[in-house]
């Protein structure tokens, strides 16, 4: 985790300036972020090779669900499920019809859940000898 947090799942910037990209906090700590994005990258962190940071359409491209973090000590307390719902509302009112995302392991229990459904499982190679499990997920939006 330490390998994909540093590069492919590190910040991405692009997500802070578009304004699409949201934390919860308590008054202690950060205890949860997770966004959306209209641009085309489904992963990947600004020190990730394949930025693709041109803009997707609408009416035919589906919105990315971008960097899901739920703190250990708060999973299961319906933090990601608050997020993802902003992130849902937010790209129905600019005209997404769909969400694709590319899930960790960790996640995919709670975005089934959610109604998005996963194709063939990828693993993804953080670095020569190291690979990751990772699951393209979609869902299609009912407004």
């Amino acid at each position: 985790m330490e390998v994909a947090l540093k590069g492919v799942f590190g910040v991405d910037t692009d997500l802070i300036r578009d304004g699409t990209y949201f934390v919860a906090e308590t008054d202690e700590a950060l205890v949860g972020c997770g966004g959306w994005s209209h641009r085309k990258k489904l992963f990947g962190g600004d020190s990730y090779p394949d930025r693709e940071p041109e803009e997707l359409d609408p009416r035919t491209d589906s919105a990315r669900i971008r960097a899901f973090f739920v703190h250990p000590s708060w999973a299961r307390k319906g933090i990601g499920r608050a997020i993802l719902a902003l992130c849902e509302t937010e790209a129905l009112a600019r005209g997404f019809r769909s969400m694709e995302l590319m899930a960790t392991l960790p996640g995919i229990r709670l975005y089934a859940a959610l109604g998005f459904e996963g194709s063939d499982r990828i693993s993804y190679q953080l670095s020569p000898g190291l690979t990751m499990e990772m699951l393209p997920m979609k869902k299609i939006l009912k407004p």
